[in-house]
């Protein structure tokens, strides 16, 4: 009878130490994000349309089912954009192997300059597989801010508080973040990438922290 007892207890203790085990393991596998600013609960992102460089409309079903790294830059812009879009192709194939409907979307806060002709043979450049879109400042400035950046026009003639400038003034350049918004497959928020400034350097996000975060976020949504 002791036996018995003592075999059922066994039973027990190697059940219970099996399930522990599995627990930890997957506790250990979903490790959250180091770097990123990554929102326990996805942020909503109101109604846009946007213009791709095909000139096709771009909206809120477009990021559906997909994870979308979100860029703002222009074509004119001298160093951050070619910075973060060359170092988006050297990991482009690392991101869709983590997540086979990774898309990397470049939005221009130069609506005047960037047209769509510019902006399609400007991000093929890059990579094919890359899209760019445009839209006026009327609803460009509330996506921006919808999505946690901010962009201002800088020239001669206007104010950094102005989104316009005059007409035939080209001699101007646009201020704008250098991070990276990640948005998950329903279409919300996920996190955002912020890059690393040391002196005398363009302002840049690390490949490999960009990577770890990305696999680690993308094993928490699943």
């Amino acid at each position: 009878m002791n036996k018995f007892i003592y075999g059922i207890i066994a039973l027990i203790s190697i059940s219970a130490g099996a399930v522990g085990f599995h627990l930890i393991t997957q506790t250990k596998q979903l490790l959250p994000p180091e770097y990123a600013l990554h929102y326990k609960q996805a942020r909503p992102i109101s109604a846009f349309s946007l213009t791709d460089e095909l000139g096709q409309p771009f909206n809120n079903t477009q990021l559906l089912d997909k994870w979308s790294l979100v860029f703002f830059g222009y074509t004119s812009c001298p160093d951050v954009c070619p910075t973060t879009l060359q170092n988006l192709n050297f990991i482009y194939e690392d991101l869709t192997t983590i997540a086979s409907n990774s898309q990397v979307l470049l939005v221009s806060v130069d609506p005047k300059r960037d047209t769509t002709e510019k902006l399609e043979q400007y991000i093929g450049y890059f990579n094919p597989n890359f899209k760019a879109l445009r839209a006026d400042h009327d609803v460009l400035f509330p996506f921006s801010r919808n999505l946690g950046l901010m962009y201002a026009i800088t020239s001669k003639e206007a104010s950094k508080d102005e989104v316009d400038v005059a007409a035939g003034d080209e001699s101007y350049w646009v201020d704008h973040s250098a991070s990276l918004v990640l948005i998950n497959p329903a279409g919300k928020i996920s996190a955002i990438f912020r890059p690393e400034q040391a002196v005398g350097e363009v302002p840049s996000i690390d490949n490999d922290k960009l990577l770890s975060d990305y696999q680690r976020i993308v094993a928490l949504y699943q």
